[in-house]
């Protein structure tokens, strides 16, 4: 690598995703886009999210009710021409994926599904320092378990002084409490330091003593290839928010493995998840959809699933591979501009490209808020952390090298670090 700005054009001309960036609006401040490094908390807006929500909002106005069922593109199946795209982003089958609700929404449901203690069998193994509003949620199912969290709820914690997880000691963690086990249940890549875990190894050492084991993908979906199918991983959920580019709040999505679809697993009804052909007989006596789609509740957002719709189509066009391989080359090339700094800061996501994704998480020694300030102050969007983390995100699907490389100068002339 060159640490030179022509160095960093001949890697953006070299690009085959580099037309992507065209498809989204880029932020500006003063008439000049900013450097948006932030794709891990929000992704930008795809231009066609405009023209998905203005299509559903003309069928409203001259339809009313009857756009449920009428037209081109009945609100009815809103949700089915979602399935594919996700199915492809995920590695999943279409009729394991429906998108639905927010993030913690699914993830209570499933737990009602999945969370099923016995009087020998009901820990919950997860790692220590997860997302809070995962944590809550476990600690609230325990609770209405009539279980204690501090000695229901096992978790595991990277080794002293190292910031990352060993799966070593993930699997070892499941082997050791085999016996009393009635869930693994974890964050895919986390939120604060980046890694990757190895959910392919997880999930066979749980299939292996006999555990259901689900992913909370919020920072994994559209960011790394998955395999969810192939790994036998029983549910997964995420957010669409971030790397999936669907607007603030956007909507959720499950994934449960086809080998729990025949299964009468408890679960929260509602009307939306009851046989499509039957739904508005308004009968007594819940009969679920086929799939993933038999754990809907309610309605869905027409408006919200419109601009999902539009933002998938994009990630599913690019293809997680060809976006992997980007990734790779854009992380890889920031983590080498900030190692040719000098300055005072540690990265403690894994230098191992196989163990993240595109989110490096930055500790400074000292000053760490104002450098991110001074960062703001010049146009380059990350996020903070506390107590001392700048996260960054180059996104294959709209950022660029020569970006990388701004940020890097930048960063290596920042005055905060020293003063």
């Amino acid at each position: 690598m060159e640490n030179s700005l022509e160095f960093a054009q001949q890697l953006d001309r070299a690009d085959p995703l580099r037309s992507f960036r065209e498809r989204f609006y880029i932020p500006e401040r003063g008439g000049k886009p900013l450097i948006y490094f932030c794709g891990n908390s929000l992704g930008l807006q795809p231009k066609t999210a405009r023209q998905a929500l203005d299509q559903e909002l003309e069928v409203w106005q001259q339809q009313g009710v009857e756009g449920w069922f009428e037209g081109e593109k009945p609100w009815l199946s809103i949700h089915q021409r979602c399935k594919k795209p996700l199915a492809q982003i995920v590695g999943a089958h279409p009729s394991e994926v429906c998108p639905m609700n927010n993030l913690t929404v699914n993830l209570h449901l499933l737990l009602t599904s999945f969370y099923q203690p016995t009087q020998n069998r009901s820990r919950i193994l997860t790692i220590g320092g997860d997302f809070p509003s995962d944590q809550y949620a476990l600690e609230s199912h325990i609770r209405t378990r009539g279980l204690n969290p501090d000695e229901t709820l096992l978790e595991v914690f990277p080794r002293p002084h190292e910031p990352t997880w060993r799966t070593d000691d993930i699997l070892a963690a499941i082997e050791q409490h085999r016996d009393s086990l009635a869930l693994v249940l974890m964050s895919g890549l986390h939120y604060y330091t980046g890694q990757v875990f190895d959910m392919a190894a997880i999930a066979r050492k749980a299939r292996e003593v006999g555990i259901p084991v689900g992913f909370d993908l919020a920072h994994a979906v559209g960011n790394i290839p998955l395999k969810l199918h192939d790994w036998e991983v029983d549910f997964a959920f995420w957010c669409s928010y971030k790397y999936l580019n669907s607007g603030p709040g956007g909507v959720s999505g499950l994934f449960i493995h086809e080998k729990h679809h025949a299964e009468n697993r408890p679960r929260l009804a509602g009307w939306w998840g009851y046989d499509e052909a039957r739904r508005f007989e308004m009968t007594k006596g819940f009969v679920p959809m086929p799939g993933a789609d038999g754990w809907q509740l309610s309605t869905p957002s027409v408006l919200a699933m419109a601009v999902h719709e539009a933002a998938l189509a994009i990630t599913a066009e690019a293809g997680m591979d060809a976006l992997r391989r980007k990734s790779e080359l854009l992380t890889g090339f920031l983590e080498w501009t900030l190692q040719q700094s000098g300055l005072p800061l540690t990265i403690i996501t894994p230098a191992n490209p196989a163990e993240r994704g595109c989110q490096l998480s930055i500790l400074i020694e000292r000053n760490g808020k104002t450098v991110f300030s001074d960062l703001t102050e010049k146009g380059i969007i990350g996020d903070w952390r506390e107590p001392d983390c700048i996260r960054l995100a180059p996104t294959p699907l709209y950022n660029t090298f020569e970006e990388v490389w701004r940020v890097g100068q930048v960063i290596s002339g920042s005055e905060r670090f020293t003063s």
